[in-house]
């Protein structure tokens, strides 16, 4: 076996595709073709991305893509190694999980998971930095998070989710892909049986199946999680009970007391991601799984929604054993969230700044999502709009492909439910995101896909 093996991989970014994906690819081939044989070790994550002029995350997705379809085989402390196989893994179907480019320019975007970027207190901003850049480097970064931080967080959890939790209880991540995989470290392992809702987050399915876990697709309905029939051998179940995701639904209480009742009866460990927790319109948020039982529950929470995806800050609330414990084993791995970040975020909830903002932009998507419900309610049924960022805009499996091809040619970007299902699609219609496209843009595309829908049915 050789021990390690010199990567003459090339990425442009002169390329429509995106560079994760050129990565996958190059790998894929390359293992295919015997140029990277089986046993050989690839360049750390970090090295690579060093080599290549990339930012750690492109070689990260693209790894982590290569172990859910079987070609890698990571070794606790000893690196990623190309998987032992007599007969090497097929390259995916279409159906398979590859990072979406941006959308073109001049389209619409009402695509899911977005939110508006360009209405921040600037002020605000600059004077976050200002203080991050006015204290030194840091040389012992804490694995947990900043001490300060974590404190302000905790305050924060308190008041918008009535969660009474301190400092010990919170690591901070770099959102919420990063706290999934950090679970999934520290709770899952080869062949170890993880949960995840069907239809649901892919990123959860792809770093589960990363860490070696096998994948269970577990069925949601209008409400969220079915809890009766799920399976008694799952060590983690996968859920975003505030919002599901892409359906909408809002877990009632009586489920979520269920829910719970069967963790406690399997020993499972349930990773609540709050997706959207923040962003209500009609209704009161309901309370998070983890107060209602923390020995049972990690919540897993992220600013990406809240200010920029680009901030990369979220955290991990759980008992405090288990916090240390994962912290422990980020320490092993060298991964952290960067400190000056975490410095700018602490001012920012220090100064009372993200309150605010959160407070216009609730303001902001609620004048959206009355204008998404205006325009599309007559036209189909929707879902989940009472919440979040997005809705479900249901439509007869056979209708969604072309009213997705006419909206693209008349400039407006849809996706559809089809890609977020474990299996084939239970469930059709359009994942409608009002949170990257301006008002204006929001109603002059709804305008748009109202019509194509009513054509379409005609």
């Amino acid at each position: 076996m050789r021990s390690h093996v010199d990567l003459p991989v090339s990425l442009t970014r002169d390329s429509a595709e995106p560079l994760t994906a050129q990565l996958v690819g190059w790998l894929r081939g390359a293992m295919l073709d015997g140029t990277m044989a089986s046993g050989e070790r690839l360049p750390s994550t970090r090295a690579l991305a060093a080599q290549l002029g990339v930012s750690r995350t492109v070689v990260t997705e693209a790894y982590q893509q290569l172990y859910a379809e079987g070609w890698l085989d990571g070794r606790h402390g000893s690196g990623t190694f190309v998987a032992a196989m007599e007969h090497p893994p097929r390259p995916p179907e279409e159906s398979a999980y590859v990072p979406a480019p941006p959308p073109p320019a001049g389209l619409i975007n009402l695509t899911s998971g977005s939110p508006w970027v360009r209405d921040y207190d600037e002020a605000a901003w600059k004077r976050a930095w200002r203080r991050a850049a006015d204290l030194p480097p840091g040389d012992e970064p804490d694995s947990h998070g900043l001490p300060r931080l974590r404190e302000l967080l905790a305050d924060h959890l308190r008041r918008a989710r009535g969660m009474a939790v301190g400092p010990e209880n919170i690591l901070v991540t770099r959102g919420t892909g990063n706290g999934l995989d950090l679970c999934a470290m520290a709770l899952l392992g080869p062949g170890v049986r993880a949960g995840v809702e069907d239809p649901g987050y892919r990123v959860a399915r792809t770093v589960f199946a990363a860490r070696g876990a096998e994948v269970v697709p577990c069925p949601v309905d209008e409400d969220g999680v079915i809890v009766d029939g799920l399976p008694g051998d799952l060590r983690v179940l996968y859920t975003t009970p505030a919002h599901q995701f892409p359906l909408g639904g809002r877990l009632p209480i009586p489920r979520r007391e269920r829910l719970l009742a069967w963790a406690r009866a399997t020993g499972a460990t349930i990773v609540e991601d709050d997706y959207d927790a923040e962003f209500r319109y009609d209704v009161a948020p309901l309370p998070a799984l983890y107060g209602l039982d923390p020995s049972r529950v990690v919540l897993l929470g992220t600013l990406s929604k809240i200010l920029a995806p680009d901030v990369g800050v979220g955290w991990l609330v759980g008992e405090p054993e288990l916090v240390s414990r994962i912290a422990g084993l980020r320490w092993e791995v060298a991964d952290r969230t960067s400190g000056p970040v975490q410095q700018a975020v602490a001012t920012l909830l220090e100064r009372g700044d993200l309150d605010r903002h959160l407070r216009r932009m609730r303001l902001e998507y609620a004048r959206r999502r009355a204008a998404v419900v205006e325009l599309l309610g007559p036209a189909c049924r929707l879902r989940g709009d009472t919440a979040g960022l997005h809705v479900l805009a249901e439509l007869p499996g056979a209708l969604v492909p072309g009213v997705i091809e006419r909206a693209r040619e008349r400039g407006v970007l849809l996706d559809s439910t089809e890609r977020h299902h474990h299996g084939p699609a239970q469930l059709h219609g359009l994942v409608i995101g009002y949170g990257s496209a301006s008002l204006p843009d929001v109603r002059r595309g709804c305008e748009i896909v109202a019509d194509l829908i009513r054509e379409a049915r005609r």
